[in-house]
């Protein structure tokens, strides 16, 4: 986008102990890997395992790392750069920086409350939030917290001809949200050892080992008296009333799984009448074929590495992806972030923005409600400086910048 077209979303005004707090907070946890190291000590361990772990032996999600390590990014010199701004344009709503916070499943388990902070802070710092279905709070409660930045996401309900899924389209719809998202790459349950070793069961309690494991994190313990036990209210409706947790577990297996069908991707287009995004896709013939059908946008994502370990890094499938669509799709990334760096390294090569899950969970696990916000304070002042650094007056022009990507996947690649 050009400067005329970019609209700037103004900087929140700080009182001088806000600034103060948020200048502490910079010094003692500067990177999101230091809010990683910091849940990882204050977290019961079920919670942090369940919030870092990925599929099988977590390859996934070092290749997510390794591979935006790898891209370079050339700068050009010889010009005056103020420090620019990081405000950007979605789906012609301006936003604070190009990063938003991913659609989590369950995040209640990882920190009681998560939902509604991630809610709050987006909202407080105009960045994307995408409520995931499977969620501690209501779509219509979460509009009400962050009603200029919330976007909505969806498991596939095929039972009664989607009667769940098209009825949660219209709450979506009457209750504002800007975008939906439907997630298509969850075809088969899969096993996450380290929840499984850490004792996570399904449908979520307390066991006694899960309690004496709690015990020992005060902070998580707070969350949780103040939360409760996280249930997956948005459903609550299409249940019958005072459904116990196990039922409600029950309910969710029966009712969700598999992925969205090309014909069903049709019916939810027709459906909703926003920005529609499809997040999953790694093969270009599925990036075309949904922009086929009318899909607006795509979350180029591996799903964090938490399905299977052997899929393309969603970094080095980015570039095909982009040279399929062009720019008749938004393209998002999604996995592995971890850094202002990594965002800039995603719009480089292709994306719009990029968005984090995992690392917003360590801000919770880290810091408690105050995490996401600063998390969000972290990337925003990463990702101008890195524009800084590289010679960009706006986010678009990281576009330009020259790409070293060894790992990117070309289009002949895929047959």
């Amino acid at each position: 986008m050009d400067d005329s077209r970019q609209v700037r979303v103004p900087a929140p005004v700080l009182t001088p102990a806000e600034m103060e707090e948020r200048l502490a907070l910079m010094r003692k946890f500067p990177t999101a890997m230091d809010l990683r190291a910091r849940a990882r000590r204050l977290m019961p361990n079920f919670a942090f395992e369940y919030m870092d772990g990925g599929a099988g032996i977590d390859g996934g999600i070092k290749r997510n790392w390794a591979a935006l390590d790898a891209v370079e990014l050339v700068p050009r010199y010889g010009k005056v750069i103020a420090p620019p701004p990081a405000d950007t344009m979605l789906f012609g709503r301006a936003y604070s920086a190009p990063v938003g916070i991913a659609p989590i499943g369950g995040p209640g388990t990882a920190f009681p409350g998560a939902e509604t902070y991630f809610a709050r802070a987006a909202q407080a710092a105009r960045v994307p939030y995408t409520l995931g279905v499977l969620s501690g709070i209501t779509v219509e409660d979460a509009a009400k917290i962050a009603p200029d930045v919330l976007w909505y996401q969806l498991y596939r309900f095929s039972n009664n001809d989607h009667k769940i899924g098209m009825d949660l389209v219209d709450r979506a719809q009457r209750s504002g949200v800007h975008v939906l998202v439907l997630t298509i790459d969850t075809p088969a349950r899969t096993v996450r050892s380290r929840e499984v070793k850490s004792g996570i069961v399904n449908p979520f309690k307390l066991t006694m080992r899960l309690r004496l494991d709690a015990m020992t994190s005060p902070h998580w313990l707070s969350s949780l008296a103040k939360n409760g036990i996280p249930r997956f209210v948005s459903l609550n409706p299409y249940m019958p009333p005072n459904t116990s947790l196990a039922d409600s577990a029950a309910f969710v297996r029966r009712e969700q799984g598999g992925a969205f069908t090309w014909e069903e991707v049709e019916k939810y287009r027709a459906r909703w009448k926003g920005p529609l995004v499809l997040k999953g896709v790694l093969h270009p013939a599925d990036a075309e074929k949904a922009v086929s059908l009318g899909v607006d946008g795509l979350f180029v994502t591996n799903h964090g590495g938490r399905q299977i370990e052997a899929l393309p890094t969603s970094i080095d499938a980015l570039p095909a992806i982009k040279a399929a669509v062009g720019n008749k799709a938004t393209l998002i990334l999604d996995s592995g972030i971890r850094s202002g760096i990594d965002v800039a390294r995603a719009i480089a090569c292709g994306a719009d923005a990029a968005f984090a899950g995992k690392s917003f969970l360590w801000s919770l696990g880290a810091l408690g409600p105050k995490g996401p916000g600063h998390l969000i304070n972290v990337y925003t002042d990463d990702v101008r400086a890195t524009l800084g650094q590289l010679g960009c007056k706006t986010v678009e022009e990281l576009h330009g910048v020259t790409v070293r990507h060894p790992g990117a996947w070309k289009m002949s690649d895929f047959g």
